[in-house]
């Protein structure tokens, strides 16, 4: 280990292997006095690292187990916007992107009604399955309004883009602006169960998102699907400053 590591290193080291699948959940994280001794760092040190990551929800306490790794988490857009402005890439350190379907379909009355069209317009959608160290973390299902495609034609390519709202909002010359996450419960199809890997009667957790730039456009609206027991984590300001 790196001698002397400020917090932000360990937390890094840690997160690295959640990530890559090499700790999982439930896995029972090093005592902070082994990490001080590992290290060679402070307690305060230490403690501000394992902090960091159960913010993030990568480590949970557990009664009688101290630290353990918590459960599989879906990162909200607010995340993947960050993380996308630092590395190029809306996936995080240790994820895969999938793309298991391009084309064009009839949006049906939900997708159509944040859209602004009517259900059955032809509407251009991208279905990717990301994984976290090989393992299925969610499904995703990106729709996109038509003047969106003309400026980013790469969205009906099998190709991953890096980030498809980044592009499309560069095109378009219009930042993103806001996030609508609606947010339910539901039993899971069979083409869900089959992309998530899951058996039987399965719950499982659907985010309905509809993101606008700021000029009040929709640059997407997306269903994003996974297992009922998968961590949704969002954090938002209560005051300035």
């Amino acid at each position: 280990m790196a001698k002397s590591a400020g917090y932000a290193a360990i937390a890094e080291h840690f997160r690295n292997l959640i990530r890559d699948g090499a700790m999982r959940p439930g896995d029972k994280m090093p005592t902070v006095r082994k990490v001080m001794e590992e290290w060679e760092v402070s307690n305060a040190t230490a403690v501000r690292a394992y902090k960091v990551l159960k913010e993030e929800g990568l480590t949970a306490a557990s009664t009688g187990a101290g630290t353990v790794v918590a459960s599989y988490s879906s990162d909200n857009i607010a995340a993947r916007v960050r993380t996308h402005a630092a590395t190029g890439s809306a996936l995080a350190t240790g994820e895969t992107s999938e793309i298991m379907e391009v084309s064009t379909v009839g949006a049906d009355e939900a997708i159509a009604a944040r859209l602004g069209v009517e259900p059955g317009s032809p509407t251009q959608v991208r279905r990717r399955l990301v994984k976290r160290g090989g393992s299925p973390v969610h499904l995703s299902s990106s729709y996109y309004p038509p003047y969106v495609v003309v400026a980013a034609p790469e969205l009906a390519e099998p190709v991953s883009t890096g980030g498809s709202r980044e592009l499309a909002a560069e095109r378009l010359g219009v930042a993103q602006g806001r996030v609508l996450e609606e947010v339910t419960s539901r039993f899971a199809t069979d083409p869900e169960r089959t992309a998530l890997g899951l058996t039987g009667t399965v719950i499982v957790t659907q985010v309905l998102r509809t993101v606008f730039l700021t000029d009040g456009r929709v640059v997407e609206v997306a269903v994003k699907v996974s297992h009922g027991s998968t961590v949704l984590k969002w954090s938002t300001p209560l005051a300035d400053g």
